[in-house]
């Protein structure tokens, strides 16, 4: 469920027009509902509740979208952070989520970034190499404090999602091969300075089917049994994120949070551990939508296109996945066309939608691009010297600016020409 609907005939952000906010920040823009944010949060919280010996740790994957607005009110909900870089870890903790909330995931973990997530306090590194733990324990030494962490795990299970967001196969670059996770725990002990607190596992984004979770969840207590006789005191098993959000009409429903946290309290059981969770997607993408005006349209021969002023720099799933997202009029008047939906960027991957059947539009008329409350704005940039979109949220009737549109002399003043190319 979320909160845009047609009252009147004009599609609202809760009570607020989407034409009334075009009028003030122009097109195109984001505009994220806060009531569906909590509403998302809350059910997917309750869901994995009773799941664990302890409350669960429900950290926000901030790379689905980082904006500090979002953050911040998932951390009024109660939520902590996932991060994979300083930047997202800086963010999290200036929206108000405690240090230790915060796990520290990613395959590139820099000593920087391990001595600030140390000083910081953060909950627990996730480690996806020996050669990161030998680092992470001596950034420990060096900070003369423990390292709390986790090994992620790869137990090589397809997900069954897309290629590129697939992240449990033997082949893809996460984590360590689960047969040698023993090994690897035995040398990250003898290092002395890494308090392994855990395992981690996650096996890909838009998982629309629990078996393969419930399989990588399978291995993961098998494993924690074996670490435990190892002389492991492991007391967290983090379960990632991934799971699936509607995008199409038509496509299977994906499984409620509710008969994931079933599974995973049956999964889980006997484990006695504390459980995290890192929902992305989940959280954020149904509460956000790109909304864009037509520019003209165009026929090349018996092939209509919708030119809009959002771009593949706005929106790169299209291009990058080719991911579908419902597209429509702001203000339908009930008629029906088909055409190819494409921005003005100069490439021809520029395309949202090929031959879709939509409302009829015409040229200043707004489309709303749904389901792009997640990895949308956050992968944006300035292709084409073009601003990146001014962000929205919407509350009731009240509605913000959480990240303005920059000028044209701000984006271009970040730039700087030697001197020695000046006085040639």
């Amino acid at each position: 469920m979320n909160h845009f609907e047609l009252k009147d005939g004009v599609l609202h952000a809760e009570d607020v027009s989407l034409p009334a906010i075009a009028d003030q920040v122009g097109t195109p823009f984001y505009c994220y509902s806060l009531s569906t944010l909590q509403r998302h949060y809350r059910v997917f919280a309750e869901a994995v509740a009773q799941a664990g010996n302890a409350p669960p740790l429900v950290a926000y994957a901030v790379k689905a979208n980082p904006n500090q607005a979002v953050i911040a009110a998932l951390a009024a909900e109660g939520a902590g952070a996932d991060v994979v870089s300083l930047g997202e870890m800086k963010r999290a903790l200036a929206a108000g989520v405690p240090a230790d909330r915060i796990v520290f995931s990613g395959v590139g973990k820099t000593r920087a970034e391990m001595d600030a997530a140390l000083a910081a306090g953060i909950f627990q590194f996730n480690l996806e190499s020996l050669s990161e733990a030998d680092m992470l324990s001596a950034a420990a030494q060096a900070a003369g404090r423990p390292a709390r962490a986790a090994f992620r795990v790869n137990p090589d299970v397809d997900a069954g999602t897309h290629a590129k967001i697939s992240t449990g196969r033997a082949e893809n670059k996460f984590g360590i091969p689960i047969d040698t996770a023993r090994d690897a725990f035995a040398h990250a002990r003898s290092l002395g300075h890494i308090d392994l607190a855990g395992v981690a596992v996650h096996i890909g984004s838009q998982l629309t089917d629990l078996a393969p979770l419930e399989t990588a969840f399978g291995h993961v207590g098998a494993l924690i049994a074996d670490l435990r006789a190892d002389g492991h005191d492991i007391r967290t098993a983090d379960l990632g994120g991934g799971l699936g959000i509607p995008y199409a009409p038509g496509d299977p429903e994906p499984p409620l949070p509710k008969a994931y946290g079933e599974m995973v309290q049956r999964t889980a059981a006997g484990w006695d551990v504390r459980l995290v969770f890192e929902p992305g997607r989940l959280i954020t993408g149904n509460a956000g939508v790109l909304v864009s005006r037509v520019v003209r349209l165009k026929q090349n021969g018996e092939r209509r296109f919708v030119i809009v002023d959002a771009a593949m720099n706005d929106l790169m799933r299209p291009a990058l996945y080719d991911a579908y997202h419902q597209i429509s009029a702001v203000q339908p008047g009930g008629e029906t066309f088909t055409a190819d939906i494409v921005g003005p960027v100069c490439e021809s991957g520029d395309t949202f939608a090929q031959q879709r059947g939509m409302d009829r539009v015409d040229a200043g008329d707004l489309l709303v691009f749904r389901t792009a409350g997640a990895y949308s704005a956050t992968m944006a940039s300035t292709y084409n010297t073009r601003l990146l979109a001014p962000e929205v949220m919407v509350s009731g009737a009240d509605w913000s600016v959480i990240r303005a549109r920059r000028s044209y002399e701000e984006l271009i003043a970040a730039d700087s020409i030697p001197e020695w190319i000046r006085t040639r």
